[in-house]
């Protein structure tokens, strides 16, 4: 297992101050550790290490569950669409066909990698599948201070 460099040329990383943080950091595609790189080489691709922090992320095991969370976020959002489409559009089933089928593709696609790096952000908060479990200093009670 490579050793994580604490301090690079560019300083110390600045760690998230909660799990929730983290994840947005994920979702957003950028490193949860620093902030600064990108957490993928490509669409679903994680870095195998933060250029920027020296982070490992070979250990992360998303495996599935970032395609189970995209497919319950799109029924949830998509759920009440169909409903107002049956009950007051008065379309037809092709056309309605043709609206979500789309939009349900797309959305599921979209959310595929906000969810993947939210997961990979989550293993590494709580120290799980071999990352070294992080939290920023705590100095006089206020954290990263």
């Amino acid at each position: 297992m490579p050793i994580q460099e604490a301090d690079t040329p560019m300083g110390p990383p600045a760690l998230p101050s909660s799990g929730l943080e983290a994840m947005v950091r994920g979702a957003r595609g950028r490193c949860p550790r620093c902030k600064e790189a990108k957490l993928f080489l490509r669409f679903l691709k994680p870095r195998a290490h933060c250029p920027r922090c020296g982070q490992d992320w070979t250990h992360q095991q998303a495996d599935d569950f970032p395609a189970y969370v995209s497919i319950l976020i799109t029924g949830h959002l998509m759920a009440p669409l169909i409903i107002a489409l049956v009950r007051d559009a008065g379309l037809s089933v092709a056309a309605m066909v043709a609206i979500i089928v789309p939009l349900a593709m797309a959305l599921m696609i979209g959310l595929l990698q906000p969810a993947k790096g939210a997961i990979i952000a989550l293993q590494w908060w709580f120290g799980m599948h071999g990352f070294v479990r992080e939290r920023p200093a705590v100095v006089d009670g206020e954290p990263g201070s």
